[in-house]
């Protein structure tokens, strides 16, 4: 019997060949004279699929095909496939480490100041290139992701690769915008890497996302839908980032601080970022994404705003938050539905 069998083998079981089964059960047996099973008919290839199983045997002496129990045979079949698949697996994580080890070689060169630059295309080469690089990381890392919360796929798998870093003493600091604080799974994964060491704070308005690893290579998006990144490597640049990363930091809030003092200097940031929106001209679309949240969310700021001056138009609350200070209002809660990719 045939020790390797594909998906062809596989369909061909489950359609012809499964046929002719069933009709030898039925019957006891299948002749040997039957045209349709003769060589060079069209069903032949499944009854030799059959007897290659073993699942028919052929019995000379009485000329006839007489079926097998199929759960004397399926081992047979079976427990090879899962041996190939679990040879296929580990020669593929071989190959895994293979590349990892070189990867990290060229990382770690210090020839790599000769290409300042490496460009990065397609979210699975991306996400590969940081996995590896902040496997690689042995002292500090930074990142930056703003648009509000992050979506729970991305999370789940964050905290593994994060947790992992944090575990071998790396110093890891996050910031967000505001609005990922309304986030159950943003959250949560907070609350797990807060637990290993981790710092995350929260701001108003950050720049792009922004991935800093060991102050040695820094990740930023290259596009608008964030399919293609470069990797920075050049010492100058890497610095100035980081120092754009220390300036935000220094002006954020604690996460996990949720002191009454602390909602109320957020609910002011977002009250003075939604006010600098509207006066700047920006719209609606482009003031949410630079707060985090959704349209309708930015919507009710405005009209929290328009209550809080009794006016009706945004040019009349232009003109009267020109005209006066009057009292702050808290603006409404973020929806359920502040998520931006």
């Amino acid at each position: 019997m045939s020790t390797r069998y594909g998906p062809e083998e596989r369909q061909l079981l489950e359609t012809a060949a499964s046929r002719i089964y069933t009709n030898a059960v039925a019957h006891g047996f299948l002749s040997v004279d039957d045209p349709r099973l003769a060589e060079g008919a069209e069903q032949r290839p499944a009854l030799d699929l059959l007897l290659d199983i073993g699942l028919l045997l052929l019995d000379t002496t009485a000329g006839q095909y007489l079926p097998v129990d199929p759960t004397s045979i399926q081992a047979r079949v079976v427990v090879p496939l899962g041996q190939q698949g679990a040879d296929l697996l580990t020669e593929s994580a071989r190959w895994a480490d293979a590349f990892t080890s070189l990867g990290q070689t060229y990382r770690q060169s210090p020839h790599m100041t000769t290409h300042p630059i490496t460009e990065i295309r397609g979210l699975p080469n991306i996400n590969s290139y940081i996995q590896a690089t902040v496997a690689d990381c042995r002292n500090e890392l930074l990142t930056a992701q703003p648009y509000g919360r992050r979506p729970a796929k991305d999370l789940e798998t964050a905290i593994q690769r994060d947790i992992k870093a944090l575990n071998r003493g790396i110093k890891m600091r996050t910031l967000y915008q505001h609005s990922a604080r309304h986030s159950p799974a943003t959250r949560d994964y907070v609350r797990e890497v807060s637990a290993h060491g981790a710092e995350v704070r929260t701001l108003d308005e950050f720049f792009n996302r922004l991935i800093v690893v060991d102050r040695h290579v820094a990740v930023i998006p290259a596009s608008e839908n964030h399919h293609i990144a470069v990797a920075i490597h050049e010492k100058s640049l890497v610095a100035y980032l980081v120092d754009m990363f220390e300036r935000s930091w220094e002006r954020a809030r604690p996460f996990t601080n949720t002191e009454g003092g602390t909602e109320r200097k957020i609910a002011e940031d977002v009250r003075a970022m939604t006010i600098r929106m509207l006066v700047e001209g920006h719209s609606d679309p482009a003031s949410a994404k630079r707060l985090g949240v959704s349209t309708r969310t930015y919507a009710g700021y405005i009209a929290a705003l328009k209550d809080e001056y009794g006016v009706q138009t945004r040019f009349q609350l232009g003109h009267a938050m020109g005209a006066q200070s009057g009292p702050r209002t808290e603006l409404p809660a973020f929806d359920d539905d502040d998520s931006l990719s």
